[in-house]
């Protein structure tokens, strides 16, 4: 079911001010494997009652980050857990802004790197497991489900897996949709204008045939009970009869700001038309762009990118329109929120 921006104006108006602003807690740490040389970073933001003093989270001189307290003693009962996957070139700080918030409404929410795609780990070894992003969610979910002294109980029948760009994928895959390499290269052909194709070759996952077969094969993890996308990427690599199967329900939101590399309709929005009707929603957002997902600019960043590296102070541009980036990202919150616990109501 496609929503029009319009249409969902007044749920923009509910703002992170109104949630609970009880304190909310922040731990860091690395999950090791010993069996495939993979450590992940994970932080997880947690409801906490502690009155300790918040301190800034993922504040640097580009992005605006979030107050928490450090390793604060959770907050009783049980509350739903939330995985987040970043895109390419991205990391776990990617989506303060969505942590913070839905920490402060109940939530355990999960953020972790996935090694050779992140920031600062490009490692081409790595990148081309591209199988491993939902191996490493369901790492995730392990670490947290096991340790309610850390992070509080987690609601085992709410477990949901939001990603952006490739992270989008990831959470498919997780979901249950099957990815075919074949079918990808062969749409490459014909849209190889689309970021998602040069990002692909760039990581080049399905070289060989064990590579490919590892690539194709079923990823589900059966605990995921819903799924968000956040103009997601690759997507069109999914095999029809896998997203017309999806088990559980997802919510694909895009961003509709005029894109020739990642156009909603080419991406997004034919991800929605495959999934299921009934318990499937498209959310399209005309004045974001694929960067509005990423957390607040500060005053100067865009041109500081650009003296860095030019050309990345596109991270700071969103679509034209007066409405700034951490009020679309107030309704892409609300929105998230919203889906998520209309999801949970609907379980049987």
């Amino acid at each position: 079911m496609k929503i029009a921006f319009g249409t969902l104006l007044l749920t923009g108006l509910t703002t992170i001010a109104l949630a609970d602003e009880s304190a909310v807690g922040f731990q860091s740490s690395t999950l090791v494997d010993a069996h495939n040389d993979r450590a992940l970073q994970m932080v997880v933001w947690y409801p906490s009652a502690t009155t300790t003093a918040t301190q800034l989270i993922g504040d640097d001189a580009v992005f605006a980050g979030a107050a928490a307290v450090r390793d604060a003693p959770p907050a009783a009962g049980k509350h739903p857990l939330l995985v987040l996957s970043h895109g390419y070139r991205g990391n776990w700080s990617n989506q303060i802004w969505l942590a913070s918030a839905l920490a402060h409404r109940g939530y355990i929410v999960a953020a972790i790197n996935h090694p050779g795609s992140t920031t600062h780990d490009r490692s081409p070894h790595a990148a081309a497991q591209l199988w491993q992003r939902p191996v490493d969610v369901s790492r995730a979910i392990d670490s947290v489900t096991t340790q309610p002294e850390k992070f509080g109980a987690v609601a085992k029948d709410r477990i949901a897996v939001a990603g952006h760009s490739l992270g989008g994928w990831t959470a498919l895959e997780i979901a249950g949709a099957r990815f075919d390499p074949d079918r990808f290269a062969q749409d490459c052909k014909a849209h190889p204008q689309l970021t998602s194709c040069s990002v692909y070759a760039r990581m080049n996952p399905a070289s060989t045939s064990q590579s490919k077969a590892a690539l194709t094969a079923d990823l589900r993890d059966q605990r995921v009970t819903a799924v968000v996308t956040l103009d997601v990427g690759l997507s069109r690599g999914m095999t029809d009869a896998s997203l017309a199967a999806l088990p559980i329900p997802a919510l694909v939101i895009a961003a509709g700001a005029p894109s020739r590399d990642l156009p909603a309709q080419l991406e997004s929005a034919n991800l929605a038309k495959r999934l299921p009707a009934a318990s499937s929603r498209y959310v399209e957002i005309s004045d974001a762009s694929h960067f509005t997902f990423l957390s607040v600019c500060k005053p100067g960043a865009q041109a500081l990118l650009e003296e860095e590296v030019p050309g990345d102070g596109i991270i700071c541009q969103d679509g034209d329109s007066a409405r700034a980036r951490g009020v679309i990202q107030q309704q892409v919150t609300s929105l998230i929120a919203g889906f998520l616990e209309t999801s949970a109501a609907r379980q049987p």
